[in-house]
Parts: structure tokens; sequence; C-alpha cells
């Protein structure tokens, strides 16, 4: 073999190597994205069935219920629109209350129950994730336009 067809086999070989750990990499990343979702995109069907993602939106009044065990707890995650139901199995942080804003890393099962494994609430007396915060603006503007055309509303 002559050196210049080494040299190119040498330069192929390392492309390809190079192509395998950009697809190992892209793909790991690919796997650990949680993307965020409002309870009206889950009443609108457009989020996958079998893959983690983010809810968020406030704590619906009235909504929380303690199972026996102490440790599962039901509640309702609303964007003002629509209300979607959780399940968590685990502790919550010390400032989850209803009212207040919440956002749940965890999957939908059938019949439309979010499972989480993780429920994150807010920090301060201020702050509500910006996702959540503007779905429920974006909710509130739907509403109000709702309401405000003929023929719609109550």
């Amino acid at each position: 073999m002559k050196r210049r067809q080494k040299r190119l086999l040498l330069v192929a070989g390392g492309l390809a190597g190079v192509a395998v750990v950009a697809g190992l990499v892209l793909n790991a990343f690919r796997d650990n994205l949680v993307f965020f979702y409002t309870p009206s995109d889950i009443v609108a069907e457009i989020v996958p069935m079998e893959r983690t993602f983010r809810i968020g939106g406030l704590v619906e009044d009235g909504s929380v219920h303690r199972a026996e065990d102490g440790v599962t707890v039901h509640f309702r995650v609303t964007d003002t629109a629509v209300a979607v139901p959780v399940v968590y199995h685990g502790i919550l942080p010390n400032l989850f209350r209803e009212g207040q804003g919440v956002v749940a890393v965890g999957s939908l099962e059938d019949g439309g129950v979010f499972r989480a494994n993780q429920v994150m609430a807010r920090h301060d007396e201020t702050y509500m994730p910006p996702e959540a915060a503007e779905a429920i603006k974006r909710a509130q503007r739907e509403q109000a336009q709702t309401v405000g055309h003929p023929g719609g509303g109550y």
C-alpha cells in the first residue's frame, strides 16, 4: 500500500470515528430532553404518551388529596383554562400548596393522568417558572377572547 493510500485510509477512519461519536452524543442528548407542556396542550393531545415531559401551571384550589399511605398525593394542575390530574408518590417540597405555581416531571398515563416522579414548587413569593406563567397568561387571553365574542362564553 502506498503512503498516500495509507494516509487517506487513516483520515477516512478518523472521520468515521468522529461521526460515530457525534451520533452517540446527539442520541443521548435527544433522549434526555424534557419538554414543557401546559394542561391545555395535554387536553389537545399534542404531548407524547411514551416520553417524559414537564407540566406546569397552578395547583388547583381544593384538589390536593393525600392517600392513607402518607406519601402518595393526588392533585390537579391548571393553566386556568383546563386542569390535568397528577399523581405523585414522594415527599412534596415545603413550598407546595394550592393556588401556587408548580412544575412536575413525569409521563402521561392512559386515561389522561399525569404520573409525576418529581415535583418542583416556586422558591419565593413572586416566582413562577417562566413557561408556566406564559401558559397561564395565554389561557387567560384565550378565555377573554372567547367571552368577548358574540356567541361565545357562557
